[in-house]
């Protein structure tokens, strides 16, 4: 009681915003319940993920016509998107930008030649965590050794006018740019920015108090 009497007093206008939302899906944001774990240990499976809708194009309602580009996709940046190529909803993180050349070689990727960044945060004989670094933000990756490999590594590519390359954080786990291609920008639906709650499917479908009103590119 005391945590929702805190949260209450130190996020009145986002729990509005919530509550609002869930009766209005609006043409400015909206929300995505995450089914799967594509994108652990950065998004869990039972998160509601705030997306903002006009991050990158004002589209009219209800249709996918853009009336101004406001922004470009940044590498790094959670996107969600409408795939037609896995006729499904969508939620990845953007790695290559129009006209970059993207290589994977064991788990590790190269943007234009130059490899990114990782450091090891944990591992044991199931699992690898580590924090890769790509331009200016900084995120978990998860790699799992007991599943195939066969997604690891992946000769150059170059990255088509108005289109994207995104992957999972979860490298062993997700059905990406590797499996469907990459993402034209009309896809797009918007900008994933923050947690707006959680719930833990494996506990009862409680809310997981420690991820309330996250931003999404702190966790």
């Amino acid at each position: 009681m005391v945590f929702f009497k805190q949260a209450w007093k130190n996020n009145k206008q986002l729990i509005v915003f919530i509550v609002l939302m869930s009766v209005f899906r609006s043409a400015l944001a909206d929300w995505y319940t995450v089914p799967t774990g594509s994108m652990q240990p950065t998004i869990k499976e039972g998160d509601r993920v705030v997306v903002n809708k006009m991050a990158y194009d004002l589209r009219l309602p209800f249709t996918q016509i853009s009336l101004i580009s406001t922004g470009d996709p940044q590498r790094g940046e959670i996107v969600v998107f409408e795939s037609n190529a896995a006729n499904n909803r969508l939620i990845k993180r953007v790695i290559g930008l129009p006209g970059d050349v993207v290589e994977m070689k064991n788990e590790t990727i190269f943007i234009n030649g130059k490899a990114l960044k990782y450091q090891l945060s944990q591992q044991d004989n199931h699992r690898v965590s580590a924090i890769e670094s790509i331009d200016k933000i900084k995120h978990f990756i998860r790699i799992d050794k007991n599943e195939s490999n066969q997604l690891s590594s992946f000769s150059a590519v170059k990255v088509p006018e108005n289109s994207y390359l995104v992957l999972g954080d979860n490298r062993r786990n997700s059905a990406d740019s590797r499996v469907y291609g990459f993402i034209p920008r009309h896809e797009l639906k918007g900008k994933a920015t923050s947690i707006a709650f959680s719930i833990n499917y494996e506990n009862g479908y409680l809310p997981r108090a420690d991820r309330f009103f996250k931003d999404i590119y702190t966790l």
